[in-house]
């Protein structure tokens, strides 16, 4: 049987793009199968997906990529993380299992029980993160083969305060954080960034979040492949938790497009 809702949606831009926007945690839909499983009631679970969901990011890369003098390509996830998170590792190596929180999350934002503890989070590894996993490494071989490199820009949200789950919460929380590795984020993409998210707040590197998201086929191996991590401060957009955007959306999309704009064709 499908899943309920598509699992996620590659929407192409220009040919000649090598840029990715990679939108893995805006969306709040949970299949009923998937739903069934989760021992939130309703108002909890509404709450846990105010305090987990990357709210309006879908919206920033989509005016972003709207705007931009060269549109880039957008890979969104149609469901919530709380199906499955497609940025964990499926496996031992993934550090948030600490929390209960792994490709298939157990615990919520605040330690408390989201799945029972026997869960086995196998059926929905197959059936919804590795065919996630395989469709964006499709897409970045196949911006590899046409442009003979690939830029992913992964577009996140983080709350102001932070929340009880996060293994490195007592850093700075900037307006804007950027994550960075250091094979795959080249310092020109660095300053780039730095310099169009200024006129958003201030902006800090690797704090409260750090890395970059790359298909573990190029991770590492593979310096065609440029990536960046971009955390927005919610109160700089919107109503926390999980209220409307304000007009900081707006600035936010411009300097996004401006990034775009910005890697070389």
């Amino acid at each position: 049987m499908p899943p309920a809702a598509p699992s996620f949606e590659l929407l192409p831009g220009a040919d000649e793009s090598p840029v990715i926007l990679h939108v893995p945690h805006s969306a709040r839909e949970i299949p009923p199968a998937v739903r069934a499983r989760i021992l939130l009631d309703g108002p909890a679970l509404e709450r846990e997906l105010d305090h987990i969901t990357d709210a309006h990011t879908a919206r920033i890369a989509a005016e972003a990529a709207r705007s931009a003098a060269v549109a880039p390509w957008r890979f969104v996830n149609r469901l919530s993380r709380l199906v499955i998170d497609p940025e964990r590792f499926p496996d031992e190596r993934e550090e948030m299992l600490a929390v209960g929180m792994g490709a298939v999350y157990t615990r919520t934002t605040h330690r408390e029980a989201l799945r029972a503890p026997d869960t086995d989070p196998r059926p929905l590894v197959e059936r919804y993160f590795r065919p996630y996993a395989r469709a964006m490494t499709e897409a970045v071989a196949d911006r590899l083969a046409v442009t003979g490199r690939a830029v992913i820009v992964d577009v996140h949200s983080y709350p102001a305060e932070p929340l009880p789950y996060e293994l490195h919460g007592e850093g700075p929380r900037p307006a804007v954080c950027l994550g960075t590795d250091p094979f795959h984020t080249p310092p020109a993409l660095l300053s780039a960034a730095r310099e169009v998210f200024a006129g958003c707040g201030e902006t800090g590197l690797d704090s409260p979040f750090a890395g970059t998201y790359v298909p573990l086929e190029f991770y590492g191996k593979d310096a065609r492949v440029s990536a960046l991590m971009v955390e927005i401060r919610r109160d700089t957009y919107m109503s926390e938790p999980g209220g409307p955007a304000g007009p900081g959306l707006t600035r936010l999309a411009e300097a996004l497009s401006a990034l775009v704009d910005a890697v070389p064709r």
